[in-house]
């Protein structure tokens, strides 16, 4: 059994990056990964993000935060592939964008929003269909506002992409501090003890004995365990609806496969945006199955 958690559960990722008492690593992961940022201090807000009319869509994120300066951080890992993540995190986006709107005379004046990715997963082609083969390679993705002539026309919008895979450096070759926290999120599961970088790191030191799995309650090993079984039960499923080639049903009808993997997809608590990218059924029609 391994002797750490894995990071790409929701359990282990919240474990490290969305616990009170363990803020400090966030707010060091996040220093390294903006180039210009220097946050001191970070608060956690909701979650749950409701639209303004009964009829639109919710958003659920994985942290959500605010610094001193009032601006937001929305970060969101995901372990399963999905064919439209990028148009999520810009849906996401517009809920901390509308939330600044207040009553009564206002100037526009935004605060800055930063929506962020980590993905065990590479991007499809389609996603990048400009971009060379290195740029492709590369693990840090940032999409700003630009104009037709490339350049940056406003700042307070960022979306940054990790494309996991695309990280395959070893212990003696990190050299940034973002290094070090890729790498620490890659093998953290793999680790038997601290390894040899981070043995005079006092926050590495601490995120790694945080992630201990002896060290953990008996409820809190349970949940863990739970969460990470769903993670591989889900996996399994889509590979198995890949491999089988999902088609969508006949104009009036509807693919038995289909309906069937996303019965069992619903049983194991799969959001529905997910069950309909992976089986091409509407959000609809996955509404009204019955499990």
């Amino acid at each position: 059994m391994a002797k750490y958690i894995d990071i790409f559960t929701d359990y282990g990722f919240k474990k490290i990056f969305g616990e009170e008492a363990n803020k400090n690593f966030l707010i060091d992961f996040l220093n390294s990964l903006l180039p210009d940022a220097t946050i001191k201090k970070l608060t956690f807000k909701n979650t749950e993000q409701l639209p303004i009319t009964p009829e639109e869509r919710k958003a659920v994120y994985d942290i959500y935060c605010e610094n001193e300066l009032g601006e937001k951080f929305i970060v969101e890992l995901q372990k399963a592939k999905q064919n439209y993540f990028m148009e999520r995190t810009i849906y996401y986006s517009t809920f901390p964008i509308s939330g600044q709107a207040i009553k009564g005379e206002w100037d526009y004046n935004l605060k800055a929003v930063y929506c962020i990715g980590i993905l065990d997963f590479k991007f499809s082609p389609d996603n990048y269909r400009d971009t060379n083969e290195r740029e492709r390679g590369e693990v840090v993705h940032t999409h700003t506002i630009k104009n037709q002539h490339n350049r940056q026309v406003y700042n307070k919008l960022t979306y940054i992409y990790l494309e996991m895979p695309n990280f395959n450096k070893g212990e003696h070759e990190l050299k940034t501090r973002l290094d070090q926290w890729l790498f620490f999120i890659k093998n953290l599961e793999t680790f038997t003890v601290i390894p040899e970088i981070f043995k005079n790191d006092v926050v590495f030191i601490e995120a790694i004995e945080k992630a201990e799995l002896s060290k953990m309650s008996e409820e809190a090993q349970a949940t863990y365990f739970a969460g990470l079984k769903a993670y591989r039960d889900n996996y399994s499923i889509m590979k198995t609806a890949m491999s089988e080639g999902i088609e969508k049903g006949r104009a009036g009808g509807r693919d038995e496969k289909a309906m069937e993997i996303a019965k069992n997809c619903l049983k194991r608590g799969m959001p529905i945006a997910d069950i309909a990218d992976l089986t091409g059924l509407t959000e609809h029609e996955i509404r009204y199955i019955v499990i």
